[in-house]
């Protein structure tokens, strides 16, 4: 592995312009093809296998154009003080704005709420419900603007208008964190790197992998039904990853340049070892990525394909790009630890590279105590994540919106009145094709339910054409979100065999609430399968890049450590409410489903970046000959100013999240934040180098069988060493050691 890198690093230096020109004309294609591509809008929804999905699915196929699944708007209108709905003029804006309503595109119907019953018992409180042909997430963004613009035009009445459902989503609003993280990372490269010019060239390659990932997913987006949310999440992984591994091959670069080498020699071996560590740790992200094709929901799954994907290009782009650059570059870049611009063949000595860094010195101080290092973060960890043990997951509705968007306000609304549950029914299908009569398992049904607690309202059964399938509208007396909703979902659903039994008609619970609920308990069964997936792999991976089986286990372990810490930081500030006024939380309540299983996949890629960079440094010092301990310090000397820097890049970045208006976007920004620095600086700074300063030898222990089975990749870069001084390299290389017994 190190000797191809280093002949393609090599390459791509002198046919710099070849290589530049290759990803600029690939740049350009992909760009034209997504300017000249048909706008995909959203992803289309679905989750396979749940009763929800399987009674939406039955409904298009009995009820033919009813659009079961299509979007939903309910537009409320309150009087104003002291007036009530039917009054004259009132009731004229909302005849006026329904007939406007039923005018726009991908409409399938709008009720009158004077006709519809749609009026609160207090007269004060109405809403017009309007669906749509195709689900929310398939709304042409014109459609959401007709609907927006005719409902400004009736608030000019005097009448108190707003919006809620799944029809209309407030463009989330993120403020200047964003800016601010951008910045920050910029600074952060300039210090590490020493210069503009260094410091440009993660930027520079990030920018053009993340444009040629993001504009391949635009251009595809309408044949493959990837949607925003994907090009949104390439986007974020791929900033993210395109700066580490950029920064980690300039970082050795300059170290290349320290040692003396020519700077053609010192690209070649920057690409073989620090590229080595570039490529497993891409292929981690990979592996997560790809990994979340197991919980079987489509747009997940397509989601982080194309994520994997544009890291794969972040990949190739440090591994060719860079070097490309670096010859562009020539002297501006400095050798590590050098100021001036005097450097030649023979090795730098400088007072600067004989004085010990912060990296070494702390190094230093962990392997002298390492039991107390390690007891005192893994205690530090462990507290803060004691509150993962309250998690309560579901998907945030309208009442976990903001209170100053239209959602949030029309939720309150009809809450207010028509109850709570009024914003999360449930739909109730009876297909009673093999019954004897129909109507009277629908009867049934309808009695079943009215017989469980928290049921507010049982709506009549309405059949399709034929008879022989009905659906039954529930309001529950809780709000959607609650333990409450989801128990009477459950409850109805435990009814079913009961009712199949007495009269041969099967009973299936659907709508948005309990589609909600079926999306987060198949997330939530999917966790555990996905976790095995994902570390396993990645177990065996590292245990081909390290050439140990404890190496590759403390980092699973450390990882989990730091993921249940962040979750914990998660469940303190969104569901408890600690801090929420400085985070800026509006509401707290159930954390986000996806919220485990998107930390799991990203930030165990992020932290491999970081495992693989930084312990590949100590292993490559042990396997030149250096005592066990002294490699850890020697590892931390050339790597834990990069991983900082790295670290800093990446929680800069994600912070700027938090900013943000929309609750879910805040809670992963502050999620991913958090567990970088945990990760990064608890388990990989600390726990990392305690942990194999008290395994000594036995941290590289690896059965001799097993050393002959795996494929030597050679990421430290010993098949340079031996190219360069063959004698030298057979005398100090040392064998893999034996256990300690």
């Amino acid at each position: 592995m190190a000797t191809f890198l280093y002949k393609l690093g090599r390459f791509a230096f002198r046919r710099r312009h070849f290589v530049a020109l290759f990803w600029a004309a690939l740049l350009a294609v992909a760009g034209v093809a997504a300017f000249n591509a048909p706008s995909a809008g959203s992803s289309s929804f679905s989750i396979p296998g749940t009763e929800a999905q399987k009674a939406f699915d039955l409904l298009d196929q009995r009820f033919p154009g009813m659009s079961a699944d299509g979007a939903t708007a309910r537009v409320v209108f309150k009087a104003p003080s002291g007036e009530k709905m039917r009054d004259p003029d009132n009731k004229a804006v909302v005849t006026q704005t329904v007939k406007e309503l039923r005018g726009g595109a991908e409409v399938g119907s709008v009720t009158d709420p004077f006709t519809s019953h749609a009026v609160s018992k207090d007269g004060t409180i109405a809403y017009a419900q309007v669906r749509y042909d195709v689900p929310a997430m398939e709304l042409k963004d014109s459609t959401k603007d007709y609907l927006d613009r005719t409902v400004e035009e009736s608030r000019h009445s005097g009448l108190t208008v707003e919006v809620g459902g799944d029809a209309l989503q407030a463009t989330p609003e993120t403020g200047a964190g964003e800016i601010v993280g951008l910045a920050i990372a910029a600074v952060v490269l300039v210090v590490t790197l020493g210069s503009l010019v260094a410091a440009g060239l993660p930027l520079l390659t990030a920018i053009i992998g993340v444009g040629i990932g993001v504009a391949g997913i635009t251009a595809l987006a309408s044949t493959l039904d990837l949607g925003t949310t994907t090009s949104t999440l390439a986007l974020m992984i791929g900033v993210a990853v395109g700066i580490d591994y950029a920064l980690f091959i300039v970082s050795r670069y300059r170290a290349e340049l320290a040692e003396g080498r020519e700077r053609e020699e010192a690209v070649g071996r920057a690409t073989g070892t620090a590229g080595s560590a570039v490529v497993f740790a891409g292929l981690t992200v990979v592996i997560a990525l790809v990994g979340l094709a197991v919980v079987n929901v489509p747009m997940l799954t397509k989601m982080g394909i194309a994520a994997a994907a544009t890291v794969a290009i972040a990949v190739l782009i440090a591994l060719t790009m860079i070097p490309a650059l670096l010859g562009y570059a020539g002297r501006k870049i400095q050798p590590l630890g050098r100021k001036s611009k005097r450097w030649g063949r023979k090795k730098v000595h400088d007072n600067a590279e004989t004085r010990p860094n912060m990296g070494t010195r702390w190094a230093s101080f962990v392997v002298r105590r390492p039991a107390a290092v390690l007891l005192l973060a893994v205690a530090a960890l462990g507290a803060v994540a004691v509150p993962v043990t309250q998690l309560e997951l579901g998907l945030g509705d309208d009442g976990t919106q903001p209170k100053s968007t239209t959602q949030r306000q029309a939720y309150d609304l009809l809450s207010e009145g028509f109850g709570p549950g009024f914003n999360g029914p449930l739909m109730v299908v009876v297909d009673a094709k093999d019954s004897a009569d129909p109507k009277a398992a629908a009867t049934t049904v309808s009695d079943e339910i009215k017989g469980l607690k928290d049921v507010s309202t049982v709506t009549p059964a309405a059949f399709n054409k034929a008879g022989d399938t009905a659906t039954i509208t529930v309001v529950p007396d809780s709000k959607p979100s609650s333990t409450e909703t989801e128990d009477l979902v459950h409850g109805i659903r435990d009814k079913a065999d009961g009712v199949k039994a007495d009269t041969d008609a099967r009973v299936l619970v659907t709508g948005t609430t309990a589609m909600n609920i079926d999306f987060s308990q198949k997330l939530t069964d999917a966790l555990i399968p996905y976790l095995c997936l994902v570390v396993g792999l990645a177990f065996l991976l590292l245990m081909v890049v390290f050439r140990s089986i404890l190496v590759p286990l403390k980092a699973a372990l450390g990882f989990l450590l730091s993921v249940l810490a962040a979750l914990g930081a998660v469940v303190a500030v969104f569901q408890w409410g600690w801090l929420a006024d400085l985070l800026g939380v509006e509401e707290t309540g159930p954390i986000m489903s996806m919220t485990p299983i998107f930390l799991i996949g990203v930030v165990f890629g992020l932290a491999m970046d970081y495992e693989v960079f930084l312990v590949t440094r100590m292993r490559e010092a042990y396997v030149h000959g250096e005592r066990p301990q002294q490699a850890v310090v020697t590892g931390f000397k050339h790597g834990a100013r990069v991983v900082t820097a790295a670290a800093i890049i990446m929680i800069a970045v994600f912070a700027g999240f938090i900013s943000s208006s929309e609750s879910m976007i805040k809670m992963m920004g502050f999620g991913l934040a958090i567990a970088v620095f945990f990760d990064a600086f608890i388990v990989r700074m600390a726990i990392v180098p305690a942990v194999l300063a008290l395994l000594g030898k036995a941290a590289w222990w690896l059965p001799k069988w097993l050393d002959r089975a795996l494929p030597n990749v050679d990421v430290e870069g010993e098949g340079l060493r031996a190219q360069a001084n063959p004698e030298v390299a057979s005398i100090e290389r040392e064998p893999t050691p034996a256990p300690v017994r």
